[in-house]
């Protein structure tokens, strides 16, 4: 369940970042950015937080 809410909020987050930034740019919103945003940002969260971040079991 972590997963499925990690990956819709990283796609929520992804969105609204491609629009800011592309409407700066003065582009089109390019859905294709936001996905390959989106696994950046799934990745990222997961490695960090089953790895780097988790805590000792010991």
């Amino acid at each position: 369940m972590r997963l499925i809410w990690s990956i819709f909020w990283a796609f929520l987050l992804s969105c609204m970042t491609v629009y800011v930034v592309n409407s700066m740019d003065g582009l089109a919103f390019n859905m294709t950015q936001a996905i390959v945003l989106t696994i950046v940002f799934t990745v990222a969260v997961v490695l960090l937080g089953e790895g780097a971040l988790a805590e000792d079991k010991e």
